[in-house]
């Protein structure tokens, strides 16, 4: 049986998340347009009857400016260092940037990274050419394959040349694991998600959710999560006019939830500021990121 990890790495907002939602076929990791969407190393494992491959989302790379931006690229260079195979996205609709080359530069040319240029469905043929042909002698790319994670397009390609990079061994997780994750991780990730979605840009991606209870009967769940912002007028923008933002977000949420648990949910949330947010240290610690 083929057993390996596969790490997924890129600039933000090239589809790594949704790529990993799209293999598993459930709405595992949260996707947003925000940088800095993705915080922590999540295992998706992909099982098919002679493979077992376990997929690592990481934060999307990008120029640092902040402490936390350090940290989570950091943690995604790390990430791939210990992976059998390296999936390199990039934004095929946008083209090859400084971003890009900024990773690639990082990439260790011994290892086998494929170069996935995703987003197909929004070019043409004589871009997509053109795309591979200004990427193609930048690094020793193993694979170079097209795909569109939204569309689900080229996927099953993907996993099939995954699969011929792959050792033999024994399967790590079980058949009935699909993460590495808790299941109080998935629900205020779902929050920050809808609450990401619904406040577009005057948010910033510091906000945070905990699942503060979680509590699971045979027929129902019962979740109470907080979001955490830094300062009481964020507050305000989270909470909405008469509480309806944070009223739909909610519902969106439990929407969701109901979704990936396959069973009734109760979801309440609470907006709560923490006075001293703007140490980053402090939230790089609430974040369980090691520096």
């Amino acid at each position: 049986m083929k057993i390996g990890y596969v790490n997924l790495v890129g600039r933000p907002n090239t589809g790594k998340s949704t790529l990993l939602n799209s293999i598993l076929g459930v709405h595992l990791a949260i996707v947003s347009d925000k940088v800095g969407t993705t915080r922590n190393i999540i295992d998706g494992v992909y099982n098919d009857k002679d493979s077992q491959i376990i997929f690592v989302d990481t934060p999307g790379i990008h120029k640092p400016v902040t402490l936390l931006d350090k940290v989570l690229n950091k943690k995604s260079f790390e990430a791939s260092t210990s992976t059998t195979v390296t999936l390199f996205l990039i934004d095929g609709s946008k083209g090859f940037g400084k971003g890009d080359k900024y990773i690639l530069d990082k990439l260790d040319k011994d290892s086998t990274v494929f170069l996935l240029i995703n987003k197909v469905d929004n070019m043409d043929k004589e871009s997509l050419i053109n795309e591979i042909d200004k990427v193609k002698d930048l690094f020793p790319f193993k694979e170079i394959i097209p795909i569109s994670a939204l569309k689900k397009r080229n996927i099953d390609e993907l996993i099939k040349t995954i699969k011929k990079y792959l050792p033999e061994g024994d399967k790590i997780y079980d058949n009935e694991t699909f993460t590495n994750i808790s299941s109080r991780f998935v629900a205020s990730e779902v929050v920050r998600e809808k609450l990401l979605m619904l406040t577009r840009d005057e948010v910033p991606y510091t906000i945070t959710c905990y699942t503060e209870e979680f509590k699971e009967s045979k027929d129902l769940i019962r979740i109470k999560v907080d979001v955490i912002v830094d300062r009481e007028n964020l507050k305000k923008i989270i909470i909405g006019k008469h509480g309806t933002l944070i009223k739909e977000a909610g519902t969106l949420a439990r929407e969701d939830l109901e979704k990936f648990f396959d069973k009734k949910v109760y979801l309440e949330t609470y907006v709560k500021v923490l006075d001293n947010w703007r140490d980053q240290k402090k939230l790089i610690e609430d974040l369980n990121l090691d520096e």
